[in-house]
């Protein structure tokens, strides 16, 4: 349940990064996968240009311990520089800022 429904939440964003022109013609498809002892319940990953989070990428999904999941990085401003950010289950967070999307394609969060 968790891929389908990313899936259709990238398939949209694709749609707005391929609307965007040239700019947004970067890979920005980076593999989330939680390499640790506790379930993410939130994952956010904003321009480091903004001060805000935006939204939850997992939206009602949780990524288990060893899952992972695919996603677009894109808020259609043809950025590469991310700042991400998990809630986990225990209450605890990991942040991680000056990610380059257009040069991953895998963060990994770990304990």
């Amino acid at each position: 349940m968790l891929r389908t429904h990313l899936t259709t939440l990238l398939a949209v964003s694709l749609g707005a990064c391929l609307a965007a022109g040239s700019a947004s013609a970067q890979n920005r498809d980076v593999t989330i996968v939680n390499s640790t002892s506790t379930a993410m319940i939130e994952f956010y990953a904003s321009n480091t240009g903004t001060r805000d989070w935006q939204e939850d990428i997992l939206g009602v999904d949780v990524l288990e311990v060893g899952e992972s999941v695919d996603v677009t990085v894109d808020d259609g401003t043809g950025a590469c520089m991310y700042d991400f950010m998990a809630t986990f289950s225990d209450g605890a967070t990991a942040q991680k800022g000056g990610i380059n999307v257009c040069e991953i394609s895998q963060f990994d969060f770990t304990d």
